[in-house]
């Protein structure tokens, strides 16, 4: 399966395994739920996918390598206790707490949550002294003398023998007991995660024009050639970072994250004529519907790895206003919630309107600070709440006047207008699609692959749990249609 497949079966497990009765017990008791192994190649979303399913689903995290523990850490220290059996005193060995259960508890106790997903990487690469611990862990979820709490799935994964050296084949006993997930790398389906977490359209693109070179392992006389989806998306972030910062993207620098030379050398050139295309081509004025005749004439003229260059670059400023947008979105929705736990407040209570947004203020970063300390929130959420807080400390400027009513509507126009904003920067973004469909047809024709490439994309973005289908299917949409219609 690839990896979008394996998330939604890991949601479903998750979902399966916490579901309760009538009587607040586990349907499938903590016994008999199998722990998840994921086995597949190195760099192909593994953990990221994890972290995607804790905070989807607003569960608790713990995660961590095995292959790093050592078999005190991991089962706990032994300590001699004397017991008393029948009137004869007699030495027994008993174990400290597991780092690895210590920290499940930490993170209970710190963010208040009960359930949540124990992620075990590298299962299969551990020390030899810590295999059997690992056998009984797998059997049954426990780690010296304690077992992982009631309502924490554990989910776990490996390395397969072929890329590394440290693989431990489980026997049939341990693997009757798991649920086993292999899962393989998939271009197309890190390509819609590429467009939705804006993966930097110069690696999108060089990838479209080559996706035989998207993931390969190999080995040579000075060692591994490797190129992995981690590898692409932490080279995007870096790429981004330089150009923040006006460094030079080197081949050097591409090397560090792409280590087949070939691979490396054709990218870096790639990159070159994407940085080209964006200084030729005035992007805003093509989504604005502005481009002139120049710049229609001069794509038409393009080379095929031009053309793309130029999508990648329209694609990438559309996912930057639909994710811009989404996050003004949620962050008003938490101010607009935060307003309406005050109505009663300042209409029954009479309470001043300062004291009101300091509890919704505390409230709402409590809930950052637990979702924290859960490791269940993505920095795209981290940044919602932050910008929900940073527009309620700006509420907290205005004075008390002494008549609560009229101090809180005084708040409420302020949200009227930032609502008001949000709505005619969201009409904007909504426009740009619409734009960049014609400029297509325009320059390179309704039934050429380069608009199928476009709509093809912006269907990818459908499946983001946002409002996409507003502003991005609403196009596209009507262009299928007309196809359907001509045909």
């Amino acid at each position: 399966m690839n990896i979008r497949e394996a998330k939604n079966e890991i949601i479903r497990t998750v979902e399966m395994y916490l579901d309760k009765n009538e009587f607040g017990e586990y349907t499938i008791p903590v016994s008999r739920q199998r722990p998840i192994f994921m086995t597949g190649a190195p760099g192909i979303g593994k953990t990221a996918v994890i972290h995607q399913i804790a905070s989807e689903l607003d569960l608790a995290l713990v995660s961590g390598s095995m292959r790093h523990h050592t078999r005190q850490s991991a089962q706990g220290r032994p300590v001699i206790k004397a017991r008393d059996h029948d009137g004869t005193q007699i030495c027994v060995s008993e174990y400290t707490i597991s780092e690895i259960i210590a920290a499940v508890y930490r993170v209970m106790e710190d963010s208040g949550k009960k359930e949540g997903i124990l992620f075990l990487d590298e299962i299969n690469c551990v020390p030899e002294a810590l295999e059997p611990a690992v056998r009984q862990f797998l059997r049954y979820k426990t780690l010296g003398n304690r077992q992982v709490p009631e309502g924490w799935v554990v989910v776990t994964a490996g390395s397969r023998p072929e890329y590394s050296r440290s693989v431990k084949e489980f026997d049939l006993s341990v693997m009757d007991r798991l649920k086993r997930m292999d899962i393989t790398e998939d271009f197309l389906v890190w390509k819609q995660y590429a467009y939705q977490q804006g993966i930097h359209a110069a690696v999108v693109m060089f990838l479209e024009m080559h996706p035989q070179w998207f993931y390969s392992i190999c080995s040579a006389e000075e060692g591994m050639h490797y190129v992995t989806a981690r590898g692409w998306e932490d080279l995007s972030t870096a790429i981004r970072l330089y150009e923040k910062k006006g460094f030079e993207i080197t081949g050097r620098l591409i090397g560090q994250y792409i280590t087949d030379e070939e691979i490396a050398e054709e990218f870096g050139s790639s990159y070159g004529l994407y940085r080209k295309c964006r200084a030729d081509y005035r992007i805003a004025d093509i989504l604005s519907g502005k481009a002139g005749k120049e710049i229609v004439q001069k794509s038409q003229q393009a080379e095929r790895e031009e053309r793309y260059s130029i999508l990648g670059l329209i694609l990438e400023m559309l996912g930057e206003g639909f994710r811009k947008s989404v996050s003004r979105e949620r962050s008003l929705q938490m101010v607009e919630r935060a307003l309406g736990s005050m109505k009663k407040g300042v209409k029954e209570d009479r309470l001043p309107v300062s004291l009101l947004l300091q509890e919704q203020t505390d409230r709402l970063r409590g809930r950052l600070r637990e979702r924290t300390a859960a490791n269940s929130i993505t920095a795209g959420e981290r940044e919602q709440y932050l910008a929900a807080l940073r527009t309620l400390e700006e509420y907290k400027k205005n004075p008390d006047t002494g008549a609560p009513q009229k101090d809180f509507d005084k708040i409420k126009k302020q949200f009227s207008r930032e609502a008001r904003l949000h709505e005619k920067q969201n009409a904007q973004v909504k426009s740009m699609p619409e734009a960049a469909l014609s400029f297509i047809e325009e320059a390179w024709g309704k039934e050429h692959q380069e608009m199928a490439f476009f709509l093809t994309a912006l269907a990818s973005w459908a499946d983001s749990p946002a409002y996409i289908s507003q502003w991005g299917r609403e196009a596209s949409f009507r262009y299928e249609q007309e196809q359907r219609l001509a045909v």
